[in-house]
C-alpha cells in the first residue's frame, strides 16, 4: 500500500510538488452541483482533464460519474470513483472492447464504419452513442479544436447515414475548449441544426466537454437558462455535460525551487521542475502561466527568464519580474497546474516527476504520491 504522509508547513513540502487545495476543489464541485441540480443535468468528471482519484471521495459526492477516453481511464473510473462510466475513444482497439463494455454506461463511436465493427459486442450490454461533428469552429488555436478543418472527431452531415441509427440512444458532440456559454449556444445552434431531426428517436444527449464553467467571468445563470431551454424542447432525452478543466480549474499549483541562476543577456534563473515534461501545454498551447507574487517582465524591478532543468533548449516556462533579486533556494508558485497538466507529464530526460499533494481543509498537507527513478526505468523496457 502506498504511504501517504502528513506534512504540517508548506516549506517542508518534496520540491517540485503539484499541491491541490481540497476547499477549492469543493468550491468548483459545489458550482457544478448547483447547475446539475437546478437544469436537471447530469455533470461527469472528464478524466483526461482531472484524474486526481485522490479525490475522488470528494468528487462523487457531487458528480454523476466519469468519462472516459480509454481502457484505462474507464478501469480507474470503476476502481476509484463509481457512478455513470461514458467511454468514448476516436477508434477502439478490438482487443480492448468487451472490457470496455463491461465497464461503460455508455460507449460512443466516433464513426460507422467503428460502429459497424463493433456494436455486435455492445447491443444488449450497454448504451450505444454516436459522436457528431456540429461544424461550429469557435476555438482559436487548432490544437485544441474538435470542430477545425479535416478534423477526425465525429461524423459531419454530410457523412451521418440515417439508415444505421438501429440501437443507436444518445448523439454526442463536444465543440468548445474552456469557453463561455455563448460557444455552446453557437454549437448547440449548429448541432439541432444538422441533426435535430434525430433526437425524437434518441434516449440522450451529451454536449461534451471545454464548458469553461468554474471560471470567474463564466455566464453561470446563462449555462442554466440554456440548457432548461433544451430540455423544454427535447423533454425526453437525459443531457450530459463532461467538463475537466472545470473541476480542476485554479484548485492548485505547482511548487518549484530555483537551483541555479545564471546570465545570457539577462537573468536566467533554473528551476527543479520543468515545462516540456511537467507542464506541457505551455510549449503547446502557448499559454503563460501566472507566478504567485510576480508581474510580466520588467513590470516590476528584478526580471528573471524561468527555465527548466532538461536539455530542450526551449524549455522556458516564461520571463517574469519579482519585487526582489532571486536567489538559488527560493520557492516559486506556478498557479493553476491541477487540470490538463498532471494528465501529461512526462519524464523526459529521466526527470523526477513532481510529487503529489492534497491540502486538506485544515491546513494540513497530505503527500500522496512521491516519485523516483523507477517510474522512469518501467516506462522504457
Amino acid at each position: 500500500m502506498k504511504k501517504i504522509d502528513i506534512i504540517e508547513k508548506f516549506e517542508d513540502l518534496p520540491s517540485p510538488s503539484y499541491v491541490c487545495e481540497e476547499n477549492l476543489l469543493e468550491n468548483n464541485l459545489k458550482l457544478l452541483k448547483k447547475i446539475q441540480d437546478e437544469a436537471d443535468v447530469n455533470i461527469l468528471l472528464a478524466l483526461k482533464g482531472f484524474a486526481l482519484h485522490s479525490t475522488f471521495d470528494l468528487c462523487k459526492k457531487y458528480l454523476k460519474g466519469c468519462c472516459a477516453s480509454g481502457l484505462h481511464e474507464a478501469i480507474l473510473a470503476k476502481e476509484e470513483f463509481g457512478g455513470e462510466i461514458h467511454t468514448y475513444s476516436p477508434a477502439f482497439k478490438e482487443e480492448e472492447f468487451d472490457e470496455i463494455v463491461s465497464l461503460s454506461n455508455h460507449v460512443v463511436f466516433n464513426s460507422f464504419n467503428q460502429l459497424n465493427l463493433l456494436k455486435h459486442k455492445a447491443i444488449g450490454k450497454t448504451s450505444i452513442g454516436l459522436r457528431v461533428n456540429p461544424e461550429y469552429s469557435s476555438v482559436e488555436v487548432d490544437l485544441y479544436n474538435p470542430c477545425g478543418a479535416f478534423s477526425r472527431l465525429g461524423i459531419t452531415k454530410a457523412n451521418f447515414d440515417e439508415t444505421q441509427l438501429e440501437n443507436i440512444d444518445g448523439l454526442h458532440f463536444h465543440a468548445l475548449c474552456e469557453q463561455n456559454v455563448d460557444a455552446l449556444q453557437g454549437a448547440l445552434k449548429n448541432f439541432e441544426e444538422n441533426f435535430g431531426e434525430y433526437l425524437a428517436q434518441m434516449k440522450w444527449v451529451n454536449f461534451g466537454g471545454g464548458h469553461h464553467i468554474t471560471r470567474d467571468d463564466y455566464d453561470v445563470e446563462g449555462l442554466i437558462t440554456t440548457l432548461k431551454e433544451f430540455k423544454n424542447r427535447y423533454p425526453h432525452l437525459e443531457v450530459y455535460l463532461e467538463p475537466g478543466e472545470a473541476v480542476g480549474w485554479q484548485t492548485g499549483y505547482l511548487m518549484a525551487t530555483v537551483l541555479d541562476i545564471v546570465n545570457n543577456g539577462m537573468n536566467i534563473a533554473i528551476l527543479d521542475t520543468s515545462a516540456e515534461a511537467h507542464m506541457p501545454d505551455t510549449l503547446a498551447m502557448p499559454y503563460k502561466a501566472d507566478i504567485r507574487g510576480a508581474l510580466n517582465a520588467n513590470e516590476k524591478e528584478f526580471t528573471y527568464r524561468l527555465g527548466g532543468n532538461t536539455c530542450l533548449a526551449g524549455d522556458i516556462i516564461g520571463d517574469y519580474s519579482f519585487d526582489k533579486p532571486l536567489e538559488v533556494g527560493d520557492k516559486i508558485i506556478l498557479e493553476d497546474m491541477i487540470h490538463y497538466t498532471m494528465v501529461k507529464t512526462t519524464t523526459f530526460n529521466g526527470i523526477k516527476l513532481p510529487s503529489i499533494v492534497i491540502k486538506k481543509n485544515d491546513n494540513c498537507y497530505q503527500i500522496v504520491n512521491n516519485f523516483g527513478y523507477n517510474n522512469y526505468k518501467v516506462r522504457l523496457s
